[in-house]
C-alpha cells in the first residue's frame, strides 16, 4: 500500500498496461473521478477515505494511453458536495469531458444551472453506508423534480437492498442510470438471483441504464475476471441501447487489489464481442446520454 507525506493512500497502478483491444473511435470512459490536488481542493470533512492526488493531467494521459477520447467524471464522495474539483477537471478538458455532480438536495436553480454550464449533466445519489452518513429519498426526489432539462440521475447501490430501493426508482421523474450494476454477487452466474432482480428492475422502465463496470470490484476471482464476463456479456446484450462503460479510475478503495487499467479495458470485447455491440458500449449510447448536442447535429 502506498501512502504519501500526509498519510493518503493511492488506489491506481503507476504503470497501466496499453490494451489489446482498441476502442471504436470516438470512445468515452463513462465513469472515472479525480482527486483533488489536495491544497486546492479540500476533501470533505464527511470523507470517509483520503486518497492521494489523482488530477485531471492524470486522467487524460490515462484516456489516451487507453485509446480513449472523453472521459465522464462522476464526482466522487470524498470531496462531499463541493463539486470543483470535478467542474475544473471539466474545464481543462478543452470539451472532452461532462460531469455527474453530487449536491444538496436544497440547491437552488440558479446554481444548477451553473452547474449545467459548467458541463454537469446529471446528478448522484448514494446510499452504500460505508462511503455516506445521510440518504434522503424524499430530499433525493425532490431536487430530481428540478434538474435541467436532459439531465439524468445516477444511482449507487448494492445488491441487496434493491427491492427496497424498488419504490424510490420509480418515483425518480428523470432517466437514471445504475452504478456498476447494482453491485450484484456476479458468482451467481447470469441466472442468479440478484442479476434476475436486476433485469426486473430493468424491464419496469425503459428510461433504466447501468453500467457494465468494475469487475476489478466484482469479481471474487480476479483477472481475468471470467465470472463477470460470464454474468455480465447476456445482460449487455440484452439491454444494449442502454449500456455504459468506464474504468472507474483511480478505483477508490482499491488499495488493496489495484486493478491495471489497461487489463480493464480487455474486458469489454469479452462482453460487448461484436463492432457493432461495443460502438452502442463505447461510443453512441454514452454520446446520447452527454453530449445529444452533438449527436443530434449528425445527418440522418
Amino acid at each position: 500500500m502506498s501512502t504519501d507525506a500526509a498519510g493518503r493512500i493511492r488506489s491506481w497502478t503507476l504503470e497501466p498496461s496499453v490494451p489489446r483491444f482498441v476502442p471504436p473511435p470516438g470512445a468515452v470512459d463513462a465513469h472515472c473521478h479525480v482527486f483533488g490536488p489536495a491544497d486546492r481542493f479540500p476533501f470533505s470533512p464527511l470523507a470517509k477515505y483520503h486518497p492521494q492526488d489523482a488530477g485531471p493531467e492524470m486522467l487524460f494521459a490515462l484516456r489516451d494511453q487507453l485509446g480513449f477520447a472523453r472521459n465522464v467524471i462522476v464526482q466522487a464522495s470524498c470531496h462531499g458536495t463541493d463539486n470543483a474539483a470535478t467542474l475544473d477537471a471539466i474545464a481543462r478538458s478543452n470539451g472532452l469531458a461532462r460531469g455527474v455532480a453530487v449536491v444538496d438536495p436544497a440547491i437552488s436553480a440558479a446554481d444548477l444551472q451553473a452547474l449545467h454550464a459548467g458541463g454537469i449533466r446529471g446528478i448522484r445519489f448514494n446510499f452504500l453506508k460505508r462511503l455516506v452518513d445521510n440518504a434522503p429519498k424524499d430530499k433525493f426526489l425532490e431536487v430530481a423534480s428540478r434538474l435541467p432539462a436532459g439531465w439524468h440521475v445516477v444511482v449507487y447501490f448494492e445488491a441487496d437492498i434493491l427491492e427496497e430501493m424498488r419504490p424510490f426508482l420509480a418515483a425518480i421523474p428523470v432517466p437514471i442510470v445504475i452504478d456498476h450494476m447494482g453491485r450484484p454477487d456476479v458468482t451467481q452466474g447470469p441466472d442468479g438471483a440478484d442479476l434476475r432482480a436486476f433485469r426486473t428492475l430493468l424491464d419496469s422502465r425503459d428510461d433504466i441504464w447501468f453500467k457494465a463496470t468494475c469487475p476489478d470490484r466484482l469479481s471474487p476471482q480476479g483477472e481475468p475476471y471470467d465470472d463477470f464476463v460470464a454474468a455480465v456479456a447476456p445482460l449487455v446484450a440484452d439491454y444494449q441501447d442502454r449500456v455504459l462503460w468506464g474504468t472507474d479510475w483511480p478505483h477508490p478503495n482499491m488499495e488493496r487489489r489495484i486493478p491495471d487499467d489497461g487489463g480493464l479495458v480487455d474486458v469489454i470485447p469479452r462482453i460487448a464481442p461484436t463492432a457493432a455491440l461495443q460502438h452502442k458500449l463505447l461510443v453512441a449510447n454514452p454520446m446520447r446520454l452527454y453530449w445529444p448536442e452533438i449527436e443530434q447535429a449528425k445527418p440522418a
